[in-house]
């Protein structure tokens, strides 16, 4: 069983952010003349989404970097 930490993260985060974002819209709240709730619901929203494709495309690293060859010169290592 594989299971990968970016799944539920990217959906706690998209969670998160929409309900953040959907109160900054209904309550209006401003600090400082901004809306503080919808601008960080809209962020974690983002970073959530952006979380969740990395989870589905599932980069993963190069196998060949940093490998050492079988073989050197066509001669069987000792």
């Amino acid at each position: 069983m594989h299971l990968d930490v970016r799944y539920p993260i990217g959906l706690l985060l998209t969670l998160y952010g929409l309900i953040l974002a959907i109160q900054g819209l209904i309550a209006g709240a401003t600090v400082l003349g901004l809306n503080v709730n919808l601008y960080w619901g809209a962020v974690m929203t983002v970073c959530g989404l952006t979380t969740l494709y990395f989870a589905k495309v599932r980069l993963k690293p190069d196998p060949t970097v940093g490998a050492k060859p079988d073989r050197v010169g066509g001669i069987l290592p000792d």
